[in-house]
């Protein structure tokens, strides 16, 4: 029977590095390990904030610097927005990108191994990784643009989900400018 191994904590992660143990680089790691998913400097700093009570937002864009360069945390860059930060390292995977609200979603590479796409000419370079960045609307996006019924309310005051008719009566007005 396998028994489940926990994580290393993120002590561990930084000596298994080389890293020196600090307060703040603690706090950035377990930020990033409890907010899950790909925020921003700003959504890391405020948190970290938050737990040590003060740092400087150059602070946490130098120790994140410092956690990508070690591969603790990987940078993802998508076009037009701010650099977001995983923990999710060391396997090959990619990300779904909204066009709207911005939300970032990994999805697992279909080939497994990198790097899964091979350029049509590799001009002397040893390619090791290709990365991928899906880019449409997600569901809430979608949800939120998608045409909804518009509420009427007639003259009665009931409501009903079509417009009130157009039809005139002799004599009646137009509410119309002319």
């Amino acid at each position: 029977m396998w028994a489940l191994m926990a994580a290393p904590s993120a002590a561990e992660r930084l000596r298994e590095h080389g890293m020196r143990v600090t307060a703040p680089r603690l706090a950035v790691l377990d930020v990033l390990d409890d907010l899950g998913g790909h925020p921003d400097v700003a959504a890391v700093a405020a948190a970290v904030r938050d737990r040590l009570g003060t740092v400087s937002t150059q602070a946490v864009y130098d120790i994140l610097r410092t956690l990508n360069e070690a591969g603790l945390v990987r940078k993802l860059e998508p076009a037009g927005s701010p650099a977001r930060f995983e923990t999710r390292v060391g396997d090959n995977h990619h990300h779904l990108i909204c066009r709207s609200c911005g939300a970032a979603v990994d999805v697992d590479c279909v080939v497994g191994d990198p790097p899964c796409l091979e350029p049509s000419d590799a001009h002397g370079f040893a390619i090791d990784e290709a990365e991928v960045l899906f880019w449409g609307h997600c569901p809430d996006c979608r949800a939120a643009a998608a045409p909804t019924a518009a509420s009427w309310t007639t003259a009665s005051g009931s409501s009903s989900a079509s417009p009130p008719s157009a039809v005139r009566t002799p004599g009646s007005r137009s509410s119309c400018a002319r």
